[in-house]
């Protein structure tokens, strides 16, 4: 498996239209949408929703992109020391490289503060979000597959991807050791398929048990689906910094907090709602 096409789609002068820019602006309107019919669906004004989305999504797309430069990325020349030493690379989005964990902290920064200024109910604006983010998810990061970039240690299983040599990191770049024939992990693929499955399942849980769901049970159940599926396709990384000596980094430690203490709240905020109707 290798990308079918030039990352590049059309190039005039410094300006160039990329498939990875164009993939993740699908995935923005795709999730916009099933968003926006959520809201208007428990009872708010789709209008808020769409003026909302711009205060979020800069924040989320900065926040984003700076955890992935600062915190994501490699030690070395090849990572952080490449983007200290040339730091108008760090605001490349469209190059590739960014974090959603990062997007999650500013960009639900900014919706908290948007709800809180326009007196709306955050929890159903973020419900409406958790519902429509892992389809959006899945869409794009089909825009890493084209930029030959978010791929695991090499594999010897029929669906492995090709990655060019421009594209490899250490020590994979060493042909000597890693012919070109060699094929990776496309971990790209694999959570691409696992967002897939968790918009199908959120989907069919907001249809199925909406009278036993309360504002914000959507969101929680996104905190321990994606985490869950994140944690173990971290194992898999190429191109993160690890703790040292462990094959750990900063994403276990946040997908373990989250999948934890949302499952906690799910089920102490269920667990009180029956006792009340005792």
């Amino acid at each position: 498996m290798s990308p079918p096409v030039d990352p590049i789609i059309v190039e005039i002068g410094p300006l160039a239209l990329r498939w990875y820019g164009l993939l993740m602006m699908a995935a923005i309107l795709v999730g916009a949408q099933i968003a926006s019919h959520e809201v208007t669906r428990r009872g708010q004004n789709s209008d808020d929703f769409w003026d909302m989305l711009i205060w979020v999504l800069i924040p989320g797309f900065l926040g984003a992109r700076l955890y992935y430069v600062f915190i994501q990325s490699p030690r070395g020349e090849g990572g952080l020391g490449y983007y200290l030493s040339n730091p108008l690379e760090i605001f490349k989005v469209w190059s590739g490289g960014i974090h959603i964990f990062g997007g999650f902290i500013l960009g639900g920064l900014a919706l908290w503060l948007f709800t809180r200024i326009r007196h709306l109910p955050a929890l159903i604006y973020l419900d409406a979000i958790a519902l429509a983010l892992p389809l959006a998810q899945a869409i794009g990061r089909w825009g890493n597959f084209i930029n030959q970039e978010l791929y695991g240690p090499p594999t010897e299983l029929p669906w492995g991807l090709r990655i060019d040599p421009q594209h490899r990191i250490s020590p994979y770049n060493d042909l000597s050791t890693y012919p070109e024939s060699t094929r990776f992990h496309p971990l790209f693929l694999y959570e691409s398929v696992w967002n897939f499955i968790g918009f199908g399942l959120l989907f069919w849980i907001s249809r199925h048990f909406k009278h036993q769901l309360r504002d914000g049970d959507l969101l929680l159940l996104y905190l321990i689906w994606y985490p869950l599926g994140r944690f173990f396709i971290e194992f898999l990384r190429t191109d993160s910094w690890f703790f040292p000596g462990t094959p750990f980094n900063v994403v276990h430690i946040l997908s373990f907090m989250a999948i934890i203490g949302a499952s906690i709240t799910l089920y102490v905020r269920h667990r009180v709602n029956r006792v009340q109707k005792q």
